[in-house]
């Protein structure tokens, strides 16, 4: 009987869903055995939702395009274009000044029109919305708090029709896709420690960075 509570797809060492039906035995995990009505809504949308569909459509071409060739800014433009995506916007971090700028000129200079939405806009106060002094990064100065409600919603009303984030906090990052009008992808995730390359904690797990998987 199965003990099915969820999917754990990243326990699978079968990978039964990219092989051809049928070929493959899925563990009991699995969640096309567990859930098919849910991922057979999932399928019907894809077929049904004209936006959805195109979107799916040439995030499919841009893989196979550019599969172990292109850099991920490139993925970002060709995505762009095939969508027709003229209009670009970044939500970048205060810290990342450089690399925002860096890729808003990459991006003028392949012929987009594009616009930047810096994280403190507004210069909202902290502690208006409950953040005492000592919970600040540094006690007893003012600090704005990190508005992505508010990057939304200017790059909104420029028109972005495609937005890229660069370097949000965590959590921030998910305001951030929670209020975008337009489709957003990532073109740096924040690791200030391990210079944005959060994988790198990952793959030394079991030496330099062990203590992540002892228990708390």
């Amino acid at each position: 009987m199965s003990t099915y509570t969820g999917p754990k797809c990243a326990l699978c060492t079968v990978k039964a869903c990219g092989a051809p039906p049928g070929e493959l035995r899925p563990p009991a995990f699995c969640p096309m055995l567990a859930e098919p009505e849910v991922l057979e809504e999932v399928e019907t949308a894809y077929l049904e939702q004209a936006d959805l569909r195109r979107l799916a459509i040439e995030s499919a071409r841009t893989e196979a395009a550019g599969y172990c060739r292109t850099t991920r800014l490139e993925d970002v433009m060709d995505f762009a274009r095939r969508i027709d995506a003229h209009v670009l916007g970044i939500a970048h971090c205060v810290g990342l000044m450089v690399e925002a700028r860096l890729t808003y000129d990459i991006l003028v200079a392949n012929g987009f029109e594009v616009y930047t939405a810096c994280c403190k806009v507004g210069s909202i106060d902290k502690e208006k919305i409950g953040i005492e002094d000592g919970e600040k990064v540094r006690p007893g100065q003012y600090e704005a708090m990190c508005s992505p409600v508010g990057q939304a919603a200017l790059l909104a009303q420029a028109g972005t029709q495609l937005n890229i984030v660069v370097g949000l906090c965590v959590g921030h990052d998910s305001l951030f896709f929670m209020h975008s009008r337009a489709p957003a992808t990532v073109l740096i995730a924040k690791d200030r420690v391990l210079g944005h390359n959060p994988a790198a904690a990952l793959y030394t797990s079991h030496s330099y960075y062990r203590r992540l998987m002892q228990e708390t």
